[in-house]
């Protein structure tokens, strides 16, 4: 069992700068991938960017990619994703995921085993 709790979250203009921080707590953090994802009013929760358990591989969205960076720091048990260049239409509530199998390419909400509650990020224009 892992329990995710997501921090950072808040009001920025657009081009302005977040950093979101998912704290972790149970047994094995470092034998997970973790994940990012959002979801806008209306829309369905979408994948933004992912981390191997050694943090040596990400993946992202093209809709992110060259503005977040994924990082993890196992010795904290703690994933995080600096988002720069913020948009408004990057405007969501963010959420962290843990998925217990380690291939890179796996973006569906579906494949991964633990969620936290997340934290709203709005970007104002």
């Amino acid at each position: 069992q892992v329990q995710l709790v997501e921090s950072g979250g808040g009001l920025v203009q657009a081009g302005g700068s977040l950093r979101l921080s998912c704290g972790a707590s149970g047994r094995s953090f470092s034998s997970y991938a973790m994940g990012w994802f959002r979801q806008a009013p209306g829309k369905e929760r979408e994948f933004v960017a992912r981390i191997s358990w050694s943090g040596i591989n990400t993946y992202y969205a093209d809709s992110v990619k060259g503005r977040f960076t994924i990082s993890r720091d196992n010795a904290k048990n703690t994933v995080y994703l600096q988002m720069n260049s913020l948009k408004p239409e990057d405007t969501a509530v963010y959420y962290c995921a843990a998925d217990r199998v380690p291939a890179l390419l796996r973006i569906g909400v579906r494949e991964y085993d633990y969620w936290g509650q997340g934290t709203q990020v709005t970007v104002s224009s």
